[in-house]
């Protein structure tokens, strides 16, 4: 027989994501936690404001095709290095990773940090969890309209201040500030002030669990770089079950009840609203809050800590753990070696660099009783200072250079194309290709370079 149109039940595809109000903690992962926010948070606020010899000390000059880091500028000639130093971020996660899980989304995430900032701001103006549950649960009142003005007036200046920084990473910000307080910035370093402001304020305000839950990718590929020896939160089921609540004075191994109360603390507060008791999940942050909270419950009632802690899943099935094993050493070998050809590249730098083309198109030419070779010279500023330089040959007697005739300046990360033409004397050298090296030097002498190439001299030139 048919089902009537009563019997019929309606599934919704989608389902409004329930509001995750996680409860404020302490301990000593949280203080971990609110360090690691105040240092990252610190370094992206203030390091725009540092010069270094009169140069902001992190700037992506994009105009201007340049990054300057610490008092080293790279320029467009530099790609490699900021290749290996993503190589060197991607080796590091990955490094965590197997090591501790999914530490850096727990103490470094940008989304992780800004929206530890969000919640202090939002438990500032609403007030605890149950309050906020209450608030949001009550009717339209003045306090209401009060709490959630206010919390939305640090929320929208916060992010506005935050899109300003970003915008100062990329422009000079202590020219950017006056500029943005006369109304007078341009329409990219508008758009991007605003649009990196709102993400904040988005994802940081309202999505929160929702970007770790759906959008991150590394929640999706953590799981290859995990392996039975990796440290993560756990849950010790063995100790913890059958979980029941008791009083403080009962005797709860009699009741046949194990170490859980069933006070729901870790569920709580955890900040993608996800109970660890059910084991290792997607969502987790490895933020540690549930550790922090159920070694303060644990101290109230008298048992040992650690019913939930950092432990590896050979640990909890007690089997040998290796926290040190090959592939730590290998990530370890790998972050060695770039750091190192990074820093030999750095130290070793040459800011001049130049290159000489022969003009195939004639090998030589006759200039009354000399010989003449005609090359096409590249010379690349890579320093910060304009550069004046002499250019001279050298290897072969008498020779030297007729064109360029004076001084060249190059510009600042600037590259000067140039027709340069070196003669000697017919009976200076044998037929052949000879050797000779060509330098640009500054005319104080403090930098130079050069480059080795070959003169042709013909048997018997006409």
């Amino acid at each position: 027989m048919a089902d009537s149109p009563s019997d019929t039940q309606t599934i919704p595809l989608y389902v409004k994501q329930p509001k995750v109000y996680p409860r404020e903690t302490g301990g000593r992962f949280s203080r971990l936690r609110v360090i690691a926010a105040w240092l990252l948070l610190g370094l992206f606020y203030v390091v725009p404001w540092i010069n270094w010899g009169g140069q902001q000390i992190v700037l992506f000059d994009l105009p201007g095709r340049q990054f300057h880091f610490l008092g080293i500028t790279l320029w467009p000639q530099d790609l490699f290095v900021l290749s290996l130093l993503l190589a060197m971020a991607a080796l590091t996660l990955f490094f965590f990773t197997a090591l501790a899980g999914r530490l850096w989304c727990g103490y470094a995430c940008p989304q992780t940090v800004w929206t530890e900032v969000f919640l202090w701001m939002e438990r500032v103006t609403e007030g605890s969890r149950n309050q906020r549950i209450k608030l949001d649960k009550g009717p339209w009142t003045k306090d209401k309209l009060l709490r959630k003005s206010s919390k939305q007036f640090l929320w929208i200046t916060f992010a506005l201040w935050t899109g300003f920084t970003f915008v100062g990473f990329f422009v000079p910000i202590r020219e950017l500030g006056p500029r943005v307080l006369s109304f007078d910035m341009g329409g990219w370093e508008t758009f991007w002030m605003f649009f990196y402001g709102f993400a904040t304020y988005g994802n940081a305000g309202y999505m929160r669990e929702q970007v770790c839950k759906y959008m991150c990718p590394y929640a999706r590929f953590q799981s290859a770089m995990f392996d039975a020896d990796s440290l993560v939160i756990s849950y010790d089921a063995e100790r913890g079950e059958p979980r029941g609540g008791r009083s403080k004075n009962a005797d709860y191994r009699a009741l046949g009840l194990g170490d859980c109360i069933e006070c729901t603390a870790c569920v709580q507060v955890c900040p993608t609203g996800i109970d660890i008791r059910d084991g290792l999940q997607i969502e987790c942050i490895a933020c540690a809050a549930c550790i922090d909270v159920c070694d303060d419950v644990m101290d109230r009632m008298g048992y040992p800590r650690g019913l939930i802690r950092y432990t590896t899943d050979n640990a909890v099935n007690n089997k040998p753990t290796r926290i040190l094993r090959p592939r730590i050493f290998i990530y370890l070998a790998a972050l060695t070696l770039l750091a190192t050809i990074i820093g030999v590249f750095l130290t070793g730098r040459d800011p001049l660099i130049i290159d000489v083309l022969r003009d195939r198109t004639a090998l030589y030419r006759l200039a009354g009783a000399e010989l003449e070779n005609s090359y096409s010279l590249k010379l690349t500023n890579r320093s910060d200072e304009v550069m004046e330089l002499d250019i001279r040959a050298e290897g072969l007697t008498d020779i030297r250079v007729v064109e360029p005739t004076r001084t060249v300046s190059v510009a600042p990360g600037q590259t000067a194309d140039l027709p340069l033409t070196v003669a000697l004397p017919l009976t200076a050298a044998d037929p052949g290709m000879q050797p000779m090296t060509i330098i640009a030097s500054t005319r104080d002498g403090e930098r130079h370079s050069r480059v080795e190439t070959r003169f042709f001299i013909p048997t018997n030139p006409d």
